[in-house]
């Protein structure tokens, strides 16, 4: 059953979690899913009323709005989760992780699929956007406040706004971590320091020379 292994995935993988019973009364990111899998029977049966019905009572309790026509694989872990939103067309794979903020919503463009597919392991940074019908490759992190419009490959980062693609070949940060991933403004900013620093020696050296 998919929340049974919703539970297992949040306790394995939250080191603030004491226990199972904590996550079912508690977490309101499981709540969200439970909300999320009961319209989504109903969706699937072709009952939209009750299937929206069920999950505006989910976004009223949770701050999470997941739409009941998106498929959501295992394992899924929304990290806090307020203010988190998925749309109808979206696709998440397995074990995917999702913290507080994120969309992954559409651009107003498309028609048909206009979500994005996330594949298995996914970590979505607090406040990132992930707009449009594109797919986040397995393994891959979307760093936090990041706004995504293309598609990013396997075991690849995307930082920035808008996002860029990392690659982090041979290494992945660990599971969770929003902290570890490289932030292309502060890498800017080293280059510009460097830049600086070359110029100032460089007229400090001319300098020396008229004198």
């Amino acid at each position: 059953m998919h929340l049974l292994k919703d539970l297992r995935s949040i306790k394995e993988r939250d080191p603030a979690a004491r226990s199972s019973l904590e996550i079912f009364l508690l977490y309101s990111g499981f709540h969200a899913l439970c909300f999320y899998r009961i319209a989504n029977w109903f969706y699937r049966h072709h009952l939209f009323f009750l299937a929206r019905m069920i999950s505006q009572l989910g976004r009223f309790f949770t701050g999470i709005e997941i739409h009941p026509g998106a498929t959501i694989g295992r394992g899924l872990f929304i990290d806090h989760g307020t203010g988190v939103v998925i749309g109808e067309t979206t696709i998440i794979g397995d074990n995917c992780t999702i913290y507080q903020g994120v969309t992954l919503g559409g651009t107003g463009k498309d028609k048909g699929k206009r979500h994005p597919t996330l594949g298995d392991n996914v970590l979505v940074g607090s406040g990132a956007k992930i707009l449009g019908p594109f797919k986040v490759g397995n393994n891959a992190k979307v760093a936090a406040n990041a706004v995504v419009l293309e598609e990013i490959p396997d075991d690849a980062t995307a930082v920035g706004v808008p996002a860029r693609v990392v690659r982090r070949k041979g290494q992945r940060p660990a599971d969770l971590d929003q902290i570890h991933i490289p932030d292309p403004i502060a890498q800017e900013f080293c280059r510009l320091r460097l830049q600086v620093e070359a110029l100032e020696r460089k007229l400090a050296e001319q300098e020396r020379k008229e004198n």
